[in-house]
């Protein structure tokens, strides 16, 4: 039996029989994609997912080394695990980092736009620096003048400091539950009134968390407690993600007992329309990696019991 209805009003993106195109895609069809450059793989294990990750952070770094080249990149806070066994392997072949600049995506920040201080157990900055760059031998880890996170004083010209850095050789990532890409949220679609073209040169700036980006990170990060998580977030924007010259996303939204909150939002990123209320759907018209774990690959069902 059908039931019909209109999606909730909160919600940016409102095409319902795109959504159900979506919902529809099996798990063994998901990785087919119209754009070759477009590539999209499961792992299901999830150890060799976190390993897979960190492999590729480090084999960009030492390519860029080999190739007598500084190397750029964009750094998201999660998914974390990748980062000690990056470190791992960092500190394991002894790899110098002095050629390696990063930017990473994001930093919380509060009702007035004053982005949270280092010292603050929910900053972006605490985490990288506890789940990656702490790990790596001092005599290895890069400048930390070559370690840069956005925050009130320098995000209006943050996007420009990745430009006069020579721009991100990759920028790593995932896809929000609301669709967003870093803390690009859906409802910023609002102002482009349709120009897609300047939405892709929308640079980084201050903006308000989707209350769908508040339950999110309420539940990986501060405990179910969404009364915790920041209102609003310095963030880079589309032209930093879509201007870097690839992209590696990897979606682990798994919450265990077969529940995953990524699964809907993985398809209709990849497969849905590109829309400015989907910021992630941009990736598809790009150079891009689309790495998702096995459970969230799995079929969107109903499930009441």
């Amino acid at each position: 039996m059908t039931f019909h209805y209109e999606l909730a009003s909160f919600l940016p993106f409102r095409d319902s029989e795109a959504c159900a195109a979506a919902r529809q895609i099996r798990r063994e069809d998901i990785t087919t994609h119209t754009n070759p450059d477009f590539h999209i793989r499961v792992e299901d294990d999830k150890d060799a997912f976190y390993s897979a990750f960190a492999d590729d952070i480090v084999g960009r770094i030492t390519q860029a080394r080999d190739e007598s080249r500084d190397f750029v990149a964009i750094l998201p806070v999660g998914p974390v695990p990748q980062y000690a066994l990056a470190a791992k392997t960092i500190n394991e072949q002894r790899i110098s980092l002095s050629h390696v600049t990063t930017f990473n995506m994001d930093e919380y920040a509060d009702e007035h736009g004053q982005t949270a201080p280092a010292e603050w157990a929910g900053s972006f900055r605490t985490a990288m620096w506890a789940n990656f760059f702490s790990l790596i031998d001092p005599a290895l880890r890069p400048a930390e003048s070559n370690i840069h996170f956005p925050d009130t004083a320098n995000i209006a010209d943050y996007s420009s400091m990745i430009e006069d850095a020579g721009g991100a050789d990759v920028c790593y990532g995932g896809v929000g539950w609301s669709g967003h890409i870093a803390f690009w949220e859906p409802h910023l679609g609002h102002e482009f009134a349709g120009d897609l073209d300047a939405f892709r040169a929308a640079p980084g700036r201050m903006v308000e968390l989707h209350p769908m980006t508040i339950m999110q990170n309420a539940l990986h990060s501060f405990g179910a407690d969404w009364s915790w998580v920041p209102p609003m977030a310095a963030t880079i924007g589309p032209k930093d993600i879509l201007g870097a010259k690839h992209r590696s996303f990897w979606l682990d939204g798994d919450l265990g007992a077969g529940v995953s909150w990524q699964r809907f939002i993985a398809r209709l990123a990849a497969h849905g329309p590109v829309s400015e209320f989907v910021p992630a759907s941009f990736l598809q018209e790009t150079r891009a990696d689309y790495t998702i774990l096995g459970s969230v690959a799995d079929d969107v069902q109903i499930a009441m019991a």
